[in-house]
């Protein structure tokens, strides 16, 4: 059993600027990594949009956060809570090779991109099959992709990308888009302005070609019909939809989409907080716009100063 008065879920952007300016504020953390240290920027080969940084990978980025909160006392810990009781303070966060106790927790346990489920696209990840287009589509610049999905995040990334790439062909499997109605337009608008685009509807993506460095082609496949294309692409962005990491916090704090809410107690001006007082949260855990690392680490920052407001506040 492990105490401490702030514990904090998650080593993504968020989780470690929080664990810096907890460290900084004279509240060094434990930060429990979680099942995948680093977060989802382990598979972003090159990153060149983070300030002060022209070019770095993003398990680069994440090994300097690491050690950067390590050397103002952070301890990390290689752990995954499995079961949290917030019933009353002090917390207790229930892991596969501990358990923790502490008065103030700052979940920053981010989301998960959906994935087509076909071997092919793993063995491709970062390699040319990405869930980022903002991420990584200036690697594409003047080469052809594709975009898988029929909602709101995938036409998002076609109209962004189209002013990037060569060509895009936009690969969905029903005959109707869920995007909404404006976005619907703005694809359309895209099209006939662009003439980059092109749409397959009611296909599905079959396999990832390519060799061990990257991938080449794509076989797709109609829908109830034998008809199969090989189209020749440098990357994929799959976007299909992210999944909250949030399952095991959803029967102790309000959530919307299995996304945690925030922002309650404002007359304390707790921006990052949870329905449970003492609770803070941070990251793409929180947001289901931008997923963005630099927003992410944004919100660590100000869930740290709510924890040390809190704590300050309290006399545990």
């Amino acid at each position: 059993m492990q105490k401490n008065k702030i514990v904090i879920i998650g080593s993504g952007p968020a989780g470690y600027t929080a664990s810096i300016y907890s460290s900084r504020s004279g509240f060094p953390p434990i930060l429990i990594t979680g099942n995948l240290p680093g977060g989802q920027l382990n598979f972003t080969e090159n990153i060149e949009n983070w300030p002060g940084q022209q070019k770095i990978s993003g398990r680069d980025l994440m090994e300097n956060m690491q050690k950067q909160t390590k050397k103002l006392g952070t301890k990390v810990v290689f752990d995954t809570i499995k079961s949290v009781d917030f019933q009353k303070n002090p917390f207790i966060l229930f892991g596969e090779k501990n358990k923790y106790i502490c008065n103030c927790v700052i979940i920053a346990t981010g989301s998960s991109p959906k994935y087509l489920g076909i071997k092919s696209e793993q063995e491709y990840l970062g390699k040319g099959v990405s869930t980022c287009a903002v991420c990584d589509g200036f690697f594409y610049r003047n080469k052809n992709v594709a975009v898988v999905g029929g909602g709101n995040t995938a036409l998002e990334e076609v109209i962004y990308l189209s002013k990037i790439v060569k060509k895009i062909y936009l690969i969905h499997r029903r005959e109707i888009f869920r995007a909404e109605d404006i976005l619907i337009k703005k694809l359309k608008k895209c099209v006939e302005v662009k003439k980059n685009i092109k749409i397959y509807k009611n296909f599905e993506i079959k396999k990832i070609l390519g060799n061990k460095d990257k991938i080449k082609s794509i076989i797709i496949k109609e829908k109830n019909k034998k008809i199969e294309k090989k189209i020749q692409i440098s990357g994929i962005f799959i976007a299909i939809g992210y999944i909250p990491n949030s399952k095991i916090f959803i029967k102790h704090i309000k959530t919307h989409n299995g996304y945690i809410c925030t922002n309650f107690f404002k007359k304390k001006n707790f921006s990052t907080s949870t329905s449970v007082e003492g609770v803070f949260a941070a990251g793409d855990i929180i947001d289901p716009f931008y997923r963005q690392a630099i927003t992410s680490s944004a919100s660590g920052c100000m869930a740290a100063l709510d924890a040390k407001k809190y704590l300050m506040e309290k006399s545990f």
